[in-house]
C-alpha cells in the first residue's frame, strides 16, 4: 500500500513586484499556516517518510516547516524542479518514479496542477486545494509506478480555514 500526501504551498507574498514568481517568499499567513498544518498531521500521526517539493521558494519554505514540525531531517526533503508549473500528467510521472522503499510520500507543489492531480487520482469532489491545503490519498499498490488516474482513495482533506483537526 502506498500513501501520497498532496500539499499546496502556503500563502505567498506578492508585495515585491520586482521578484520573479519562482522567488516569492511566504507571507505572514503562510508562515503561520505551514507549521499549524504540519502540527495537524503530527496530531493524527500522519508523518511522511519523504517530502518531495518544488524548488520555488514558497514551496521549499513550506517543506522546511513541515520537516521541522514532523521531525524529519532536512535530508528528508527532496527538491524536484519539474514540480514547478507542472501539469497533472507531469506530476503523475514524478509520482510514478518515486523509490519503492518509501510507502508514504508528501508532494508539495502548486495549483492548478496539484488540484487537477487530486481530482484525477481519486475522483474527489474538491475543486480547489487552497494554499497549505492537504489531501491524503491511499493506493492499493506496492509500487509507485502502478499508480494511475482513478486508482486512489481519498483518506483525508484539510486546509487552514477548516475546523478539522
Amino acid at each position: 500500500m502506498k500513501r501520497l500526501l498532496l500539499i499546496r504551498h502556503a500563502k505567498s507574498d506578492w508585495a515585491n513586484h520586482e521578484l520573479q514568481d519562482f522567488d516569492r517568499p511566504l507571507n505572514k499567513r503562510g508562515n503561520k499556516n505551514a507549521p499549524e498544518m504540519a502540527s495537524r498531521l503530527l496530531n493524527q500521526k500522519l508523518v511522511p517518510e519523504l517530502l518531495v517539493t518544488s524548488p520555488a521558494l514558497r514551496a521549499f519554505s513550506t517543506a522546511e516547516y513541515f520537516a521541522d514540525v514532523l521531525g524529519l531531517e532536512k535530508a528528508g526533503i527532496v527538491q524536484e524542479k519539474d514540480i514547478y508549473e507542472a501539469s497533472s500528467s507531469t506530476l503523475m510521472s514524478i509520482i510514478n518514479s518515486f523509490d519503492d522503499q518509501y510507502n508514504f510520500v508528501a508532494l508539495i507543489g502548486h495549483n492548478p496542477g496539484l488540484t487537477n492531480l487530486a481530482i484525477n487520482l481519486c475522483n474527489c469532489d474538491v475543486y480547489n486545494i487552497p494554499t497549505c491545503g492537504m489531501m491524503l490519498i491511499q493506493f492499493p499498490f506496492d509500487h509507485w509506478n502502478m499508480i494511475s488516474y482513478w486508482t486512489g482513495d481519498q483518506k483525508m482533506y484539510d486546509y487552514p480555514k477548516s475546523t478539522i483537526e
